[in-house]
């Protein structure tokens, strides 16, 4: 039996009764999970090839490797990208847990992952039989590291990671043989800095070699219960992991795919679900700080990072007792001991009560 980490949010049980128990119902800022309905666009996708009875392709239409190619060069510059080197994925979870099987890694091989970071890049090290290596800000891979994991904008602080940074990431983990994994899924959600893709060729140099970009919709179009998502890259690691996926029968359904190939056209989609995402932000961050909480990072994604400068747990059970439900920072690594995270993944309502609730305690 493979031995994992407990489960996170099952940990959240007792938190998320008190907080059920509120009179004005609870507030969960727990889990980053859309709220907001799915454009019509999408759902119209989503049915219009609902009668096609045969297998789908692993690789994907042509059509939705060609849109997803042409997004990502028109929104985040992305350079030398065939679109051969696009490849969709059952959300973006799917690939995280698997890309180190997928890649061939296992006993005695090393996975770096940053210091704080979604647990899920350590649940994909476990079921191969790796290591892992938490790695701090600007610290270098271990000599013999087979993959290493960035992020940018984080979860769960929100940082970004100036260009600079990234390509600086991306030269020590190729000084070790690495492959580069960057997980890219708030990319297109930006406030206070506008983050960069390692497809940039300010990160990568003009070489896509031992790069590969995690993408998911599941944030930027609302499509979280489509499971939709792809990966771009490194064409030879495409190829590599496209062959093992179509063994596994590791498959997209055909309507998701049609569903990602207007999510990938359709600008607008995205740009919308950037302005509620923006203004949720705007109402509930003023709120926690003036009720005593400091913000840190937090410049992009779809998490607020914050302290009161006591356990994270203290926090947690403070919160709920407003019928608030936050993510203690200990699920993300030992150095989020003293924060919590909130997602900005509720209803203008439910925000609404949140802020009156927290308004009232000073």
């Amino acid at each position: 039996m493979i031995q994992l980490p407990d489960f996170p949010w099952d940990l959240l049980a007792e938190h998320a009764d008190a907080a059920r128990a509120h009179p004005g119902g609870i507030v969960d800022l727990s889990v980053g999970t859309p709220v907001d309905p799915v454009a019509e666009q999408l759902q119209h996708a989503l049915s219009s090839v609902a009668d096609i009875p045969g297998y789908p392709t692993t690789h994907g239409t042509p059509a939705l490797r060609l849109a997803v190619r042409d997004s990502l060069v028109r929104r985040y510059g992305a350079t030398e990208l065939p679109e051969s080197a696009i490849l969709p994925t059952i959300g973006s979870k799917e690939l995280v847990a698997w890309l180190p099987t997928l890649l061939g890694l296992g006993a005695g091989d090393v996975v770096a992952i940053p210091e704080l970071s979604y647990p899920t890049y350590e649940v994909g090290a476990r079921l191969a039989g790796a290591e892992v290596v938490r790695l701090a800000d600007g610290e270098a891979p271990p000599a013999g590291a087979k993959l290493v994991w960035l992020n940018s904008p984080a979860n769960p602080t929100g940082r970004v990671l100036p260009a600079a940074e990234l390509a600086a990431a991306v030269a020590a983990a190729r000084a070790v043989g690495a492959v580069v994994a960057s997980d890219e899924c708030y990319l297109s959600l930006d406030y206070e800095a506008v983050p960069t893709s390692v497809l940039h060729p300010g990160v990568h140099g003009g070489d896509l070699t031992g790069l590969l970009a995690v993408h998911s919709l599941s944030k930027s179009a609302s499509l979280a219960g489509y499971r939709a998502g792809f990966v771009a890259g490194d064409p030879a690691l495409i190829a590599s992991l496209l062959h093992v996926r179509k063994h596994a029968g590791m498959i997209v359904p055909r309507p998701v795919q049609e569903a990602i190939t207007v999510a990938a056209a359709e600008d607008k989609i995205v740009a919308e679900r950037r302005e509620v995402y923006t203004r949720r932000r705007a109402a509930l961050k003023p709120a926690l700080e003036g009720s005593g909480f400091r913000i840190e990072h937090s410049q992009a994604g779809l998490y607020l990072w914050a302290t009161r400068d006591e356990d994270a747990w203290e926090t947690v059970s403070w919160l709920s007792s407003l019928g608030i439900l936050a993510a203690p920072g200990t699920f993300y690594g030992p150095a989020g001991s003293r924060h919590v995270r909130l997602a900005l993944t509720a209803t203008d309502e439910r925000i609404a009560a949140a802020i009156y609730r927290l308004t009232a305690t000073r």
